[in-house]
């Protein structure tokens, strides 16, 4: 890329793939040949982690560069404020053109809708989510009836916009997909693909023994909890409960699979158009979902947890005239760091309000600041009225995973209004890879807690998020060490 060619710039982002499906990632599920080329022509990210596992509050993340208590997105019905400072924004103030597509999930009225953008088009409609058949649309013209499979016409759409530009001014666009998310409804020509029995994870009958009764109250179980729209024909009679645990997931895994394919699909239809108008090699390509996904691992479907099939997001990009191809990132990377690193490979400033890091330079080979050691992660929707997943923050290192479960909604919208008494949960990632043994209160971890528990805090404070008032200050840390701002989002930020 030369100096004065500044690079175009598309994210691709999906709602709920989980790494475990994509074949760059080693899927034993299915393959996604055209989410590997990304991969195969710049990065794999191994360790990228969603900071709040949740749809609204990870999209507020990657657009602002903030975690949730700063950008005020928290939980699914708590909407943005759209006046504040994107990536987006500030790649248009220095001269991109800018272009959002698809899934928003942030707000549909005024003062939530896009701001910062030259077109944007988002699907409305079913809480949000927008519907996979003949989407209904909102852009800065009004609502309408988009017909077709919402995947494929999201990027009809954003190709739309692409051919309309003039000039060679730079591009952004956002190419936001419903899929794979609930309920799951795959085009007619996929929807037989994966028919022949998907294996089963091994820890699918995960009976939760040295688990806090926080995860035990989560009603995200694929035996119990998968209803009739997401299943959509009815189970043979005179299954055992294991037998019908086992059809619901070969159910659920044949339209989820099937909704990916589409996914990938239109990846390659993406790659492909670049290369047309001669301009892959010169732009930032991202694939990546707003989180991982449960497939059926401990038993689960869906999200929120910060067990890894949840933290953990894909993410590949590439941008051959400025990266090699082929190569694994193997340090910690979150959501809040796409807005500044997208940025920094424009050669634009990111504003002083980010809280991120760029990994931009770590893939040119010239880091400019430390590795980050742990990532902090808080999920707010406490015992929401359909999956009841406890509030819980924690801290997670290369080798170690610290949960505190504090079980309070603070009132905020979406949340329940029972709680219930604070647990924690520590795994060693190193020698439980699959997070099957809680140590939390093994005297043998008693000194790795200690030191986790004292990072937590400070990262906290740093971040300037505030404890629950029932987590106890660490022993050697000041009172000065804590979080100070409110979760309205008010915080000082770069304080450290």
């Amino acid at each position: 890329m030369t100096a004065q060619r500044r690079p175009n710039i598309v994210m691709i982002l999906t709602d709920d793939h989980g790494s475990q499906a994509i074949g760059a990632y080693g899927s034993v599920l299915n393959a996604t040949p055209r989410i590997d080329e990304i991969a195969a022509s710049g990065w794999r990210f191994d360790h990228c982690f969603a900071t709040n596992a949740l749809c609204s509050p990870s999209r507020a993340s990657i657009l602002t560069g903030t975690y949730s208590h700063v950008n005020g997105v928290s939980t699914l019905v708590t909407p943005i404020d759209a006046s504040q400072p994107t990536f987006v924004s500030q790649l248009k103030s220095a001269g991109y053109r800018t272009a959002m597509v698809g899934k928003w999930h942030m707000g549909e009225h005024e003062g939530s809708t896009p701001e910062g953008f030259d077109y944007w088009d988002i699907l409305i409609g079913h809480d949000g989510q927008g519907e996979y058949w003949d989407p209904l649309f909102l852009s800065a013209d009004g609502e309408r009836i988009v017909e077709g499979y919402a995947t494929d016409r999201i990027t009809d759409l954003a190709f739309d916009w692409l051919d309309s530009l003039e000039g060679d001014d730079p591009w952004c666009v956002l190419i936001y997909h419903k899929a794979p998310h609930r309920p799951w409804e795959p085009k007619p020509e996929d929807a037989s693909r994966f028919r022949d029995r998907v294996p089963v994870p091994s820890t699918f009958w995960d009976d939760y023994d040295t688990r806090s009764s926080s995860t035990r109250r989560a009603l995200m179980r694929l035996a119990d909890n998968l209803n009739e729209e997401d299943l959509k024909v009815a189970p043979p009679e005179g299954l055992s409960y294991e037998e019908l645990a086992l059809w619901k997931y070969q159910r659920f895994m044949e339209d989820y699979l099937a909704c990916v394919a589409s996914v990938d699909d239109n990846v390659g239809r993406v790659i492909d158009r670049l290369r047309e108008r001669g301009e892959f090699d010169d732009t930032l390509l991202m694939y990546a979902s707003d989180q991982g996904f449960f497939l059926g691992e401990h038993g689960w479907f869906d999200k929120r947890f910060m067990y890894e099939e949840s933290l953990r997001m894909p993410l590949v990009l590439s941008c051959p005239r400025a990266l090699e191809g082929g190569r694994v990132f193997e340090g910690i990377v979150t959501n809040v760091d796409f807005a500044q690193t997208i940025l920094d490979a424009a050669g634009v400033a990111p504003h002083d309000r980010m809280q991120g890091r760029s990994f931009w330079p770590d893939l040119l080979g010239s880091p400019e600041s430390p590795a980050a050691e742990g990532m902090y992660y808080r999920y707010w929707e406490h015992d929401d009225t359909f999956h009841h997943a406890p509030a819980h923050y924690g801290y997670r290192t290369h080798r170690y995973k610290l949960i505190y479960y504090y079980n309070d909604g603070l009132g905020l919208p979406g949340t329940g209004p029972f709680t219930y008494p604070p647990e924690w949960e520590l795994y060693d990632l190193e020698r439980d890879p699959e997070e099957m043994r809680n140590v939390a209160h093994d005297p043998a971890y008693a000194e790795v807690r200690a030191e986790l528990e004292r990072a937590m805090w400070l990262e906290q404070g740093r971040l300037g998020d505030t404890p629950h008032p029932s987590q106890p200050r660490p022993a050697g840390v000041p009172a000065a060490a804590s979080g100070t701002a409110a979760a309205s989002g008010t915080a000082a930020l770069h304080s450290a």
